[in-house]
């Protein structure tokens, strides 16, 4: 029987989620936790990737296994097991076909700066403390509308048929002293959030006009765009499917 898991987790101490050599990967702890607990070796499917240090509010994964499982006791069961850095929300049983990866509608990421020094936010937000123009960054967010292929924010030397990813949704917002940038996707690319955002930047320091994204996106060249933002600040905060519902929040 096929089931899906949803998850979250602090990627501070992880080498990214998939599982590599000599790193420490979330999908390592999961697979270890999950075949500890099933007595069974099990192996997961991710919705998709994060690089090290990156974070997760809300991600799936889907895996096999004989038994029957019911989502609050083996829950409860699985998170002992499991860092304080991830927890499992739910387990939820599909049809047999249902693919983590293949079958996400679209995520949404959302990356963070804060710009004045706050020690306590520090590890999970971008300490930027220069003026940026906002209202520029967002005009820039509408540019990206009028493409589909991102090959200059890619990551070189991926592994990818494709570099064309649909962008649904890209903005801005200011509270205080705190920015976040919300951005939604069919897919994303390797280092892909990382590299808009540190464009964006640029352009809200003045160092480029909004005008000029049309020429980085149009050269498909990495060394066009802007710098990548430190990994601390982005989380995966949001991921689709069709056949399955919206988990209520404890706090709802």
């Amino acid at each position: 029987m096929r089931y899906f898991i949803e998850f979250a987790y602090n990627g501070k101490k992880f080498h990214g989620f998939q599982s590599q050599p000599d790193a420490i990967s979330v999908q390592e702890t999961l697979e270890k936790a999950l075949s500890t607990v099933f007595r069974e070796t099990i192996t997961i499917v991710g919705a998709g990737r994060t690089d090290a240090g990156v974070h997760a509010k809300q991600m799936y994964a889907h895996f096999e296994t004989g038994l029957e499982l019911d989502s609050d006791y083996w829950s409860h069961k699985l998170n002992s097991f499991l860092p304080p850095s991830i927890v499992i929300y739910r387990i939820l049983k599909v049809t047999d076909e249902a693919h983590a990866r293949f079958d996400a509608t679209y995520r949404t990421y959302e990356y963070y700066i804060h710009t004045y020094k706050d020690v306590f936010i520090a590890e999970g937000s971008w300490y930027h403390s220069h003026h940026l123009d906002v209202d520029k960054m967002n005009e820039a967010c509408q540019i990206l509308f009028d493409y589909t292929d991102f090959e200059c924010f890619s990551k070189v030397h991926t592994d990818v048929n494709t570099f064309n990813c649909n962008i649904s949704e890209a903005h801005w917002k200011q509270s205080g002293n705190q920015l976040i940038f919300t951005i939604t996707a069919d897919r994303f690319l390797r280092n892909m959030v990382r590299a808009i955002v540190g464009t964006m930047i640029n352009i809200g320091l003045g160092k480029i006009e909004v005008t000029a994204l049309r020429t980085i996106i149009e050269s498909k060249n990495r060394g066009k765009a802007g710098f990548s933002v430190p990994a601390h600040g982005l989380y995966l905060v949001k991921v689709r499917y069709p056949y399955i519902t919206e988990r209520k929040k404890i706090n709802e």
